[in-house]
């Protein structure tokens, strides 16, 4: 969870290679399996859930092996 003052909530970008920067939630979003954005009294709040191994053959915490 991620915290801040600016009520602005973040967009996610068009993939752009020449694009320096900006890149945060392009990422975040590849690596969680969801998120949540919200507005506070004062600013934003954005929670990302992230998939941790749990077992040794590979499967997902919350999710099914393929």
């Amino acid at each position: 969870m991620v915290r801040d003052s600016d009520p602005q909530l973040p967009l996610a970008r068009a993939a752009d290679a020449g694009r320096i920067g900006r890149h945060g939630l392009e990422i975040v979003m590849a690596v969680c399996q969801g998120s949540e954005l919200q507005r506070e009294p004062v600013g934003k709040r954005i929670t990302a859930r992230v998939a941790l191994l749990d077992d040794p053959g590979g499967a997902v915490a919350g999710r099914r092996p393929l």
